[in-house]
């Protein structure tokens, strides 16, 4: 058996997210600043990125990019890209397929019966989201399922999931956080152009779906009076609807804007006055760990995935309660002190937990650990067919 300082540097592909350079939602951030310090280290790491979603790149930070179409469905884009990224995987000489999230999970099994490890990141229990019909959550609940018996090695990104699947389905899973970086203020050159001053706005920042509770945080604004303005900044997620009803009710002092990005979202972010998280779901959510590097107070519904996040550096409210959101708005937007405090402990946080650097070497060595217990193809496969979780 090989050890670790014989190992060879890996070829290594994630499938499962959009792609990258449009930091969009986690999966994507998670392409982007892992996949980039991996290949850093020697690996090689390929990206399977949609073609409609993703530029026309041979290489991005480092990482080789497959662009590959879809099906532009609710339903069916995530599935229909996956398969289609697994059979081209297939053809490859890559060791180790990394699959994102539930419905990915599906396919794990495939690359196995080809002499291939697979890994699967479980991000959060998706068939719980109120934007998936029947149809739609049956299948990510088979994906949930999936994800602990196709794979050879199961991920979650948070303590909350892994005693979820312990628990549920007697399986051990590796625990590797999502992570963020540690931010400074940035000048504000793009807020007068929203309406905004540094320091006089509330933020929202994550995708537009109903398990976010985005109406919740307008509900609670609107009972105030204040100066301060609600910015809620994001994209759809397939919820147009919801999203429509949101725009109905901007005025001066609730503001919407369309997903941001680079030095936009930097300086967005790092002038924040409280950084707002209502969401009924989560798995471990990036905005709210970009918040905490960024040096800004945070406010989070109380769910276990946030409590766990925030370890003490932030505040939480009763999820679902309007009342104990508007009083803990209130509380916060009146007292600079305690908004301080908690935005050097939210700093701390990230820089002991949670830098991106510290994940990726967590990946490294799942990575390298996964490949020393290799098996030869043939008992390998055997083993697969027999048993699902074997080698």
């Amino acid at each position: 058996m090989k050890t670790q300082s014989t190992t060879p540097n890996l070829r290594i592909a994630f499938i499962g997210g959009r792609g990258v350079i449009s930091k969009y939602s986690g999966i994507e951030t998670y392409y982007e600043e892992v996949g980039s310090r991996l290949a850093a280290m020697g690996h090689k790491v390929t990206a399977y990125c949609r073609s409609y979603f993703t530029p026309e790149v041979r290489n991005h930070r480092g990482v080789r990019i497959v662009r590959l179409p879809t099906i532009r469905s609710r339903s069916l884009e995530t599935l229909f890209h996956t398969f289609l990224s697994t059979l081209h995987v297939l053809r490859s000489d890559c060791d180790i397929v990394h699959y994102h999230c539930l419905g990915p999970a599906l396919f794990s099994f495939l690359p196995r019966l080809f002499g291939k490890k697979t890994v699967v990141t479980v991000q959060g229990l998706d068939w719980q989201r109120k934007k998936w019909g029947r149809i739609a959550s049956a299948v990510l609940r088979a994906g949930e399922w999936a994800g602990v018996r196709f794979p050879n090695t199961t991920i979650v990104v948070s303590e909350t999931l892994q005693r979820h699947y312990l628990g549920r389905y007697g399986a051990d899973t590796t625990y590797v956080p999502n992570g963020s970086t540690l931010r400074g203020k940035s000048p504000a050159s793009h807020l007068s152009k929203w309406g905004l001053t540094p320091g006089g706005y509330i933020l929202f920042l994550g995708r537009f779906s109903p398990e976010k509770n985005c109406h919740l945080l307008i509900d609670a604004y609107e009972k105030i009076e204040t100066q301060v303005k609600l910015v809620l900044a994001g994209g759809s997620s397939h919820s147009n609807e919801y999203v429509r009803r949101l725009r109905q009710r901007q005025n001066e002092r609730i503001r919407l804007l369309d997903w941001q990005s680079g030095k936009a979202l930097d300086e967005l972010l790092t002038n924040a006055m409280l950084f707002v998280l209502p969401s009924d779901l989560e798995g471990m959510s990036l905005a709210l760990l970009d918040a905490l590097g960024a040096g800004v107070c945070t406010l989070a519904s109380d769910v276990p995935e946030n409590r766990e996040t925030l370890g003490g550096a932030g505040f939480t409210f009763r999820v679902g309660d309007v009342d104990d959101l508007e009083g803990m708005l209130r509380l916060l937007l009146s007292s600079e002190s305690r908004r301080a405090k908690a935005a050097i402990r939210g700093k701390k946080r990230v820089q002991q937990c949670f830098l991106w650097d510290q994940i990726a070497k967590q990946m490294d060595s799942v990575y390298r650990q996964l490949w020393n217990g290799r098996q030869s193809i043939s008992s390998e496969t055997d083993n697969l067919i027999s048993n699902p979780r074997a080698a």
